[in-house]
């Protein structure tokens, strides 16, 4: 009785800590969004510069900070755009046509950069080079802090390109973009939201009616007509009426070694997961109902990990058990392993991809109204 009466206060003083936090930041928030409805004032009025590429742009993006799922969905357009065509056609013309841009967060370079083979997570930023090693020459990883010079330079020095995705440029307002892309998660979705500080949105919620498609991810597989109507009914005040409303879920592929460890995980393997993401609940959640997850690692996004960190996880490595980790995170971790240790540890990364729940084909007529416009 004392420990549960004990409980019940701890709770009530987090929320009463809540509250008033809620009410303390709120003015803060307020000010917060209206400096950013003046800053989009400014574009809107072309009193600031406004960038229009020569290349047909997706913008792919969020209202939030982190977390909706940006880079599955860039893979996922990548994937469709790369296979749109047959294996001869893709050669002939999509070769070297397809390009993605992003700021390159976390890397330690400045200004424009085309990923190369000798590029690393320092010199272009974990998703990018993600991006580059999945893709390769199939596909030009570009990244920029100025998304508009980026633009202009990819132009000059890569003129076959002719569609480019944008990586996380909702908010940046100095470039056009023939179609805007804005993903909200389904757990955290942004009409539930506040700016910051009071919460985690970047602009006020009427910010999204510069969409031209709307998505919302993380999306359960069984969720209900009902559900998907309620939602559809929350967005509907913040977004232009014609702007359409998708859903789509992540799923996860068989994890997949770095090296040639011979074990292949099953429903009974014990896992120690490794993280650097914005928000890894979903992940956690789908770790722990498909293997024996004993404990979660929980890194700040875009994390950069040392060899220390990797000594300190193996070192704790429970016997018989496999660390496993994203794909975003292991092109980081797997240049601090050996070779040796590549073959013979048990370490493994999950990848992840992007399916959607109905409507799928209506979307894709969407991407391809921008890239083959002669053809819709």
């Amino acid at each position: 009785m004392v420990l549960l009466n004990a409980n019940k206060t701890k709770k009530s003083q987090i929320c009463n800590y809540q509250f008033v936090s809620m009410w303390l930041l709120r003015p803060f928030s307020a000010l917060y969004g209206q400096l950013l409805d003046y800053r989009n004032w400014l574009y809107d009025r072309r009193v600031k510069l406004v960038f229009t590429p020569l290349q047909k742009t997706i913008s792919v993006g969020n209202l939030t900070v982190g977390g909706t799922g940006k880079t599955p969905m860039i893979e996922y357009l990548v994937k469709k755009l790369l296979s749109g065509a047959s294996e001869r056609e893709q050669l002939e013309q999509h070769a070297g046509q397809l390009a993605t841009l992003s700021r390159g967060y976390g890397r330690r370079s400045t200004g424009f950069r085309l990923a190369s083979p000798t590029d690393t997570a320092d010199t272009i930023g974990d998703e990018p080079l993600q991006l580059y090693q999945k893709f390769g020459h199939r596909l030009t990883v570009s990244v920029a802090e100025r998304r508009a010079e980026g633009l202009q330079k990819l132009a000059s020095q890569c003129p076959e390109i002719d569609v480019v995705l944008l990586d996380d440029a909702f908010q940046h307002r100095a470039v056009q973009p023939h179609l805007n892309i804005l993903l909200t998660d389904y757990n955290r979705p942004f009409y539930r939201d506040h700016p910051f500080p009071e919460g985690r949105l970047r602009e006020r919620r009427h910010g999204a009616k510069r969409a031209d498609i709307i998505v919302v991810t993380k999306c359960a597989d069984d969720l209900t007509f009902g559900e998907k109507q309620r939602i559809i009914d929350d967005i509907t005040p913040y977004k232009v009426t014609q702007t359409p409303i998708f859903f789509s879920g992540l799923y996860y592929e068989k994890p997949k070694p770095f090296g040639n460890h011979p074990l292949v995980p099953t429903e009974k393997t014990t896992v120690v997961l490794v993280s650097g993401l914005a928000n890894a609940d979903s992940l956690e959640t789908y770790v722990s109902r498909t293997f024996t997850l004993l404990q979660h690692h929980r890194y700040k996004d875009h994390y950069a990990y040392s060899r220390v960190d990797v000594d300190t996880l193996l070192l704790n490595l429970p016997a018989g058990a496999i660390l496993l980790t994203t794909e975003k995170d292991w092109v980081k971790l797997n240049p601090l392993l050996t070779d040796k240790e590549r073959a013979t540890l048990p370490v493994y990364y999950l990848p992840v991809g992007v399916r959607f729940l109905d409507g799928e084909e209506a979307f894709l007529e969407h991407i391809n109204a921008v890239v083959y416009p002669k053809n819709t």
